[in-house]
């Protein structure tokens, strides 16, 4: 079964949408607050994007959808199999072909979410969101079949660290990469100053409304008006926090 977090695709087959993404995975139900709420919702709403959740074992041989077996040469655990994998990604890349976006140069990626894959970083999900098709495969139980990777492009992790599967890893990068769909934010220079997007700085302190709260006061300099100040100051705090937090950007 395939699941469409957003009910109004099912009315209107005929829109266009800047990009697709197609997520293969063995637990959609996982995926249906992350992608109805809030920004990523919106991006759907606006036909910005369109997202896909398809359950990998719709793709299995038997009745009950098997998807992994015992891995040869034996071991712990179980490996998702091949052949559904195959299966899925033939299956998509055709309905692909026939979807009408507004690029002119059709571009797509399959990727794989794994422990063993390339570190998720803000460079990447700004590439990412070019693309016009992205397929992801959530990885699940010992790994999967190893020829699976003849048919990926790219393998990424979100951390050096293990998850019980790709889902979660999935819904973060899909939240962030949508976000830098053009469009999606509604102040296109929403992500021009973030951590990580141009210079390798984390973003310097924010502070809103009251101006003292239990004694804690905002700083005097971005009460004074004078951009050339304020930037002068954002640039140094910005610095000092990296320097404490994540010393390795600045090598």
């Amino acid at each position: 079964m395939t699941f469409f977090l957003n009910i109004s695709l099912l009315k209107t087959k005929t829109k266009k949408y800047s990009m697709k993404i197609d997520i293969l995975t063995l637990f959609p139900g996982m995926f249906d607050g992350p992608f109805a709420e809030s920004i990523i919702r919106r991006a759907q709403d606006k036909s910005l994007v369109e997202i896909n959740i398809h359950n990998l074992r719709k793709w299995a041989k038997d009745k009950r959808g098997t998807v992994d077996d015992r891995p040869y040469g034996g071991g712990a655990g179980m490996v998702m199999m091949i052949e559904p994998i195959t299966k899925a990604l033939e299956s998509l890349k055709v309905k692909s072909q026939k979807l009408n976006v507004k690029s002119k140069k059709k571009n797509s990626k399959v990727v794989l979410l794994s422990p063993r894959g390339k570190v998720w970083n803000q460079k990447m999900a700004n590439d990412y969101s070019k693309l016009d098709h992205l397929i992801l495969i959530c990885g699940h139980y010992e790994g999967i079949d190893e020829r699976v990777k003849q048919l990926l492009d790219e393998e990424v992790s979100i951390g050096d660290y293990i998850l019980t599967g790709g889902e979660i890893p999935t819904m973060v990068l899909v939240d962030s990469l949508v976000r830098l769909i053009p469009g999606v934010l509604e102040k296109s220079d929403a992500t021009k100053n973030e951590s990580f997007s141009n210079i390798q700085l984390l973003e310097y302190p924010q502070y809103t409304r009251p101006e003292n709260f239990q004694g804690q006061k905002v700083p005097k300099i971005l009460l004074s008006g004078d951009p050339k100040k304020i930037n002068k100051w954002r640039e140094k705090e910005a610095l000092k926090i990296t320097k404490k937090n994540r010393p390795d950007l600045l090598k």
